[in-house]
C-alpha cells in the first residue's frame, strides 16, 4: 500500500473514494454526518459499518479536499447530464412549481 493510502478507503468499486468493500462513498458519509448532523454511530449501524470506518471516511474527506471537490463536481456534472438526457414532452418543466 502506497504512502498516504488508507486500508479502509478504496476506489475499487466506484469512481470516487468509498469504504473498502462497500458501496458507500466518503462523500456520502461526510454528507450524513457533517451536513445532516447524523451521529457517526447511527451511520455505522444503518450501513452495517464499523464506527472506525465512518471516522476514517471523515478523516479522508478532510485530508483530501481537492479530490473531494473534484468528486462532487463530477457528481454534479453527471446529474446535469442525466437531467438533460431525459426526453420530456414539450412544455413540461420538472423545476416549475
Amino acid at each position: 500500500m502506497a504512502e498516504g493510502e488508507s486500508r479502509r478507503i478504496a476506489r475499487e468499486l466506484m469512481s470516487e473514494p468509498h469504504i473498502r468493500g462497500r458501496r458507500i462513498s466518503v462523500r456520502q458519509v461526510y454528507a450524513l454526518v457533517e451536513d445532516r448532523g447524523e451521529n457517526p454511530e447511527t451511520v455505522a449501524d444503518r450501513y452495517d459499518l464499523d464506527v472506525a470506518d465512518v471516522y476514517h471516511a471523515l478523516a479522508y474527506y478532510h485530508d483530501h479536499p481537492r479530490e473531494m471537490r473534484e468528486a462532487e463536481r463530477e457528481r454534479e456534472d453527471a446529474i446535469v447530464d442525466f437531467h438533460e438526457s431525459i426526453d420530456r414532452p414539450e412544455g413540461i418543466d420538472p423545476d416549475a412549481a
